[in-house]
């Protein structure tokens, strides 16, 4: 699978459709261009987007990490897959997201930030991933003790 770059600043219509960039649109594997899988990210005020094949994954590794019999687990579980829902990608390229879902990201107006992370993108307010990013500094810091910490 091809990976997901940059950063692309779209609007949001008032019906609240949104055009995925077409870059992104392209690296959609085939056969799986007709919908997405949508959830609110576990940390930040953002929502994350998965093809289909990278949801399947994800979801595969969770459920090999937790047992579904064991209560803690089970609300994991629950909780992970109670947050997302398919979305279903229109002959224009278009995902309708409600209003409610926008608004709890930070998205008041129609300015909408898709951002890459790899295997999947983020859908951000433009201000409130602005002000998540970590200083020049901080970030070349992290990434260098992570790229020479050894596995």
């Amino acid at each position: 699978m091809s990976t997901f770059l940059g950063k692309y600043e779209v609007k949001a219509d008032a019906k609240g459709r949104i055009f995925i960039p077409s870059g992104y649109r392209k690296l959609l594997p085939d056969g799986f261009r007709e919908r997405v899988v949508m959830r609110h990210d576990t940390r930040s005020k953002c929502l994350i987007v998965y093809p289909e094949p990278v949801w399947v994954k994800k979801t595969e590794e969770l459920k090999s990490r937790l047992d579904e019999w064991n209560p803690e687990d089970e609300e994991i579980i629950r909780q992970f897959t109670a947050n997302a829902e398919w979305l279903d990608i229109d002959a224009q390229g278009r995902v309708l997201i409600s209003k409610k879902k926008l608004e709890s990201i930070g998205i008041s107006n129609s300015e909408v930030l898709f951002v890459g992370e790899m295997d999947k993108f983020s859908i951000w307010s433009p201000g409130r991933y602005e002000q998540s990013q970590l200083q020049p500094e901080e970030f070349a810091e992290r990434l260098q003790q992570k790229m020479t910490r050894k596995p």
